[in-house]
């Protein structure tokens, strides 16, 4: 592509957190980003205003039932519309998409990036379940491929930026960072009563639901540090979590010579969204700059995984492989919308989603087949033991 030549974007998940914020970074180089498709889950409104705004070309709403409206919207304005899972997947090989941001939560994003990779266009992954998933599959596909990988995560960008220009065989730890969420303080009798309000307000990040309970499991934790193997090939007792409470480190690369490589910034994710739009290149103005004041006290600690045991389950997912991940992923989904819905304890999220992962049967090697089974059993099993609980 010309370097003058506007990047055609798709967004997938463009009504949420990642897709607005990434948006907002078109807003401020129009000269730089065409929006080409525009796809949103259930949000139409929302979607609807964004298409007034930007004239993609297409737009997608994953509900069908909120097809009827959104097409009556946009149609007129010479804007095509569709809607369903399938039309998602088949609108990730147009070709008039250079880059796809794929801000989408949870499995339903794996396909469409898939989808995408095996179309050759560079994806900008906010999609963590993407790796977790299926990364040796993932991994595998991008060998066959022209497509390119630029993660959004804060820490997988932050680690991308310590790597940059170094020699990947002298790396001797990934320090991925966490805030500890907002829980990092509670003692464990008190989590037992912890409602989905309180998990809901993070201390430091401004997140969908999903992620937010996650970060008050740890889960999502353990999730940055699956994709952070797959991400850099990185062995897996290689890769440590960090308690990081004022989320201004997002994540360190320790080096086989002693040095420590870090990244700081404010909690705002328009910084590693910009850095992955411009293919790890640095747009003027993301976000404001740090000042003295918010570097002064930087603290770090270890984190507890007696309190929080889901951060250990990435190690669990990570030795043994196969499809492990897959179910660990899909039962949490499940525990996750249980408890926001008041259906399950906090402390119930992870003895569920391990009770699940005993009953799943291990699979070595997976097809891409193997995971869409795995990950229906997994939920069918984790929402058994909701519902008996």
């Amino acid at each position: 592509m010309d370097s003058k030549q506007a990047k055609r974007l798709a967004v997938v998940g463009s009504t949420g957190s990642i897709g607005t914020q990434t948006l907002d970074i078109v807003r401020k180089h129009p000269e730089s980003y065409e929006v080409r498709v525009l796809a949103a889950g259930i949000r139409v409104d929302d979607l609807i205003a964004q298409v007034h705004e930007f004239r993609p070309k297409l737009a997608i709403i994953a509900n069908e039932s909120l097809y009827q409206q959104l097409k009556e919207a946009v149609e007129p304005l010479g804007v095509r519309s569709a809607s369903g899972a399938k039309a998602l997947v088949d609108a990730m090989s147009r070709d008039d998409i250079d880059m796809v941001v794929t801000a989408t939560v949870g499995y339903s994003g794996l396909e469409p990036t898939i989808a995408a990779i095996r179309a050759g266009h560079d994806i900008a992954l906010a999609n963590k379940e993407t790796l977790v998933v299926a990364g040796e599959y993932i991994n595998r596909l991008l060998r066959e491929s022209k497509s390119r990988i630029f993660p959004v995560d804060s820490e997988h960008s932050a680690i991308a930026q310590c790597l940059a220009g170094e020699d990947i065989s002298t790396v001797s730890r990934l320090l991925v960072t966490a805030s500890g969420g907002p829980f990092r303080t509670w003692p464990a009798d008190k989590m037992e009563q912890a409602t989905a309000a309180e998990a809901l307000r993070h201390p430091n990040w401004l997140m969908g639901p999903k992620i937010t309970i996650d970060c008050a499991t740890m889960m999502n934790k353990a999730f940055e540090l699956v994709e952070a193997h797959y991400l850099f090939g990185i062995a897996p007792e290689r890769i440590e979590a960090v308690v990081h409470p004022q989320s201004v480190v997002h994540s360190m690369v320790e080096f086989t010579d002693g040095a420590i490589k870090a990244q700081l910034g404010i909690p705002d994710m328009r910084i590693p969204i910009a850095y992955a739009l411009g293919e790890n290149s640095r747009l003027s103005e993301a976000a404001p700059a740090l000042s003295f004041e918010q570097m002064s006290t930087l603290t770090f600690e270890r984190p507890d995984t007696e309190r929080f045991p889901c951060l250990s389950l990435a190690h669990t997912a990570m030795d043994r492989g196969g499809n492990t991940a897959c179910v660990i992923n899909a039962a949490n989904e499940v525990a996750n919308l249980a408890f926001r819905r008041e259906q399950i304890k906090f402390t119930n999220i992870y003895p569920l989603i391990c009770n699940t992962l005993e009953q799943v049967p291990y699979i070595a090697e997976p097809t891409f087949d193997d995971y869409v089974a795995t990950n229906n059993e997994a939920r069918r099993i984790a929402e058994s033991l909701v519902n008996a609980d």
